[in-house]
């Protein structure tokens, strides 16, 4: 399961309304059992609609900066344009690491869809989002 707040859930639509026409996307960071403690946007370096990639200088500063507080990265999330908010065969083929969280923003239709999924071996399970005061 993942746990957000209701900020960090508008955070990510934000973000993904922001980067339009292209592809938002960004890190979660937060504690082990997927409890959410901020959202970290990045620039969609790859600049596309279809496809994202995070800034590799967001990543390492996130990484450090987790590292230096105790916290976990705990996934990325990104945004589908004009999609269901469900991972692409790209999106499967370039998920990186197992234990992450991979949430998915789409735009398609109103109002904005957000579903997290875990990526093991090429296999998608859906996990619950739990959004919390």
């Amino acid at each position: 399961m993942l746990t957000l707040r209701p900020e960090h859930y508008d955070a990510m639509v934000a973000t993904a309304i922001r980067a339009l026409p292209n592809e938002g996307c960004g890190l979660l960071v937060g504690d082990a059992e997927g409890k959410v403690s901020r959202i970290v946007p990045s620039h969609n370096v790859a600049d596309s609609a279809k496809i994202y990639e995070i800034d590799p200088k967001v990543l390492l500063r996130t990484f450090r900066e987790a590292d230096d507080a105790g916290e976990n990265v705990l996934g990325v999330f990104h945004s589908h344009t004009h999609s269901e908010a469900y991972p692409s065969p790209t999106d499967i083929a370039q998920a990186p690491d197992p234990e992450w969280h991979y949430v998915l923003v789409s735009l398609r239709d109103l109002p904005t869809v957000v579903r997290s999924f875990r990526i093991r071996t090429g296999e998608v399970t859906e996990e619950v989002v739990s959004v919390t005061v």
